[in-house]
């Protein structure tokens, strides 16, 4: 079969799920069943599975091979999706949620600003972390406790959360490009962040254009005291905040990446850009609102903050420790069969360190108690090289286009949508978030391309 038809084939079962989830609005289930028939029948008529790929084998063995190595795939997300469900009801239960909401209340008392400092500093934060769907499992279902509507809440955060993606769990996404290109990582995390230094302003842009459709009357709203719950003009002059917001986190980001490599450019860039928003808007608010609120007690604010600070603690010490994110990481439980593998570090495991997470949350607060950029240059990486070797182009701009990609791609990433609905109970509804979140990917990966064609190469 010529090559241009193996290529519709390959594509096909993307296709028709994408399909199906907008213009027929199934439930991402319904459309991955239909896309997976289509997968199994491209396997077999256009790339001859067990015939002559794989032809030891058979079809059927072939077949159910791919089929069990995905089963084991679809496990290890499943393990994210898990623990941070069983993080967003014990908030919800012992109302630590609430404890945080009305903290956040005390910086601003407009949504869009909460929606900025959960679905832009936090989303990234975590996801610099730890990673691989984590941050809007996490994200999304604190949205949904901010009186966003689910749908919503799962496009805010995906959109949020992509420009972190490229060095997200502390620059993991960056070890398949190490692995198969002569680059540095460093020159590999400056190539990948120079697209995101100039297009990255563009996504909380596009998120607060979410979340102000989502609260249109917010920059309005007054207290019945007659205090501006924006926070001393903050939900009036919203779009700048969101700018300022993106300076904050993609100043730092690509300085670190940049000059010191990939590891820690989106959890130095959120840290320190949430740092100085928060500060800012302290600053603005007793400026021109008066005195601040009554503050909520360190103790009570620390253990409604628990099950993430327990997170934070874990991931940056599993990570960042050179010795101990050996030993774990080296931890590995495989299996073979045949052509077909699976394994799993456990003890490496976001979802691990979700559950331990939740756990030690639970014990603070005396409770009775999902695609990934890595993934994508895992896949791509080396088709780059050869496509920039072919073409007589210098690689190291492809590579960069390459991570900054695989991040686009996570805003629309099924497993991503599948993650956060589920916590934040939307199954059926995946398609919806697609909907909302397609052209937000669509427009940043146009105008990287056109970086990538006109400006770095």
């Amino acid at each position: 079969m010529p090559s241009t038809l193996q290529a519709l084939a390959a594509a096909a079962p993307l296709l028709v799920v994408i399909a199906l989830m907008l213009g027929a609005r199934w439930s991402a289930a319904r459309a991955g069943l239909v896309g997976l028939a289509v997968a199994l029948a491209a396997a077999w008529a256009a790339f001859c599975l067990g015939t002559r790929t794989l032809a030891d084998l058979g079809a059927l063995p072939a077949a159910g091979g791919a089929l069990l190595e995905a089963a084991f795939l679809a496990a290890t997300i499943l393990w994210i999706v898990f623990p941070a469900l069983a993080i967003h009801e014990l908030q919800l239960r012992t109302g630590s949620v609430d404890v945080l909401r009305l903290a956040m209340g005390r910086l601003s008392g407009d949504p869009r600003i909460v929606a900025l400092l959960v679905a832009w500093f936090f989303v990234l934060f975590v996801e610099g972390a730890a990673g691989f769907g984590t941050s809007v499992a996490l994200a999304a279902p604190f949205l949904v406790s901010a009186g966003f509507k689910r749908v919503e809440a799962v496009a805010i955060a995906l959109v949020g959360h992509a420009v972190g993606v490229s060095f997200g769990a502390v620059g993991t996404p960056i070890l398949p490009q190490l692995a198969v290109t002569p680059y540095s990582g460093l020159e590999l995390a400056g190539a990948t962040a120079a697209y995101h230094a100039l297009l990255g302003w563009l996504m909380p842009l596009a998120a607060m254009l979410m979340v102000t459709r989502a609260f249109p009357d917010a920059g309005g709203a007054s207290a019945a005291d007659g205090t501006d719950t924006a926070g001393g003009g903050v939900g009036r002059a919203v779009w700048g905040w969101t700018l300022f917001a993106a300076a904050a986190f993609l100043v730092p980001f690509t300085l670190v990446a940049t000059f010191v490599g990939p590891e820690l450019p989106t959890l130095v860039g959120s840290l320190a850009g949430g740092l100085a928003f928060v500060a800012a808007l302290v600053a603005a608010r007793r400026r021109t609102a008066g005195p601040m609120p009554a503050a909520t007690p360190a103790r009570d604010l620390l253990g409604a903050a628990a099950p993430y600070l327990a997170l934070i603690a874990l991931v940056l010490v599993t990570r960042l420790i050179p010795g101990v994110q050996a030993a774990l990481a080296g931890a590995v439980v495989g299996w073979r069969l045949g052509p077909f593998q699976g394994e799993i570090a456990p003890l490496y495991h976001p979802g691990t360190m979700l559950t331990l997470g939740f756990a030690l949350g639970a014990l603070v607060q005396r409770a009775r108690v999902t695609g990934s950029a890595t993934a994508s240059n895992v896949l791509f990486s080396d088709f780059q090289l050869a496509t920039a070797r072919t073409l007589g182009l210098d690689p190291l701009p492809l590579l960069g286009a390459q991570g900054f990609g695989a991040a686009v791609g996570n805003i629309i990433c099924p497993h991503n949508i599948v993650a956060a609905a589920a916590t934040v109970q939307l199954s059926g509804q995946e398609g919806a978030v697609l909907r909302r979140t397609l052209g937000v990917a669509l427009g940043y990966a146009l105008l990287g391309g056109l970086l990538a064609r006109f400006v770095f190469t």
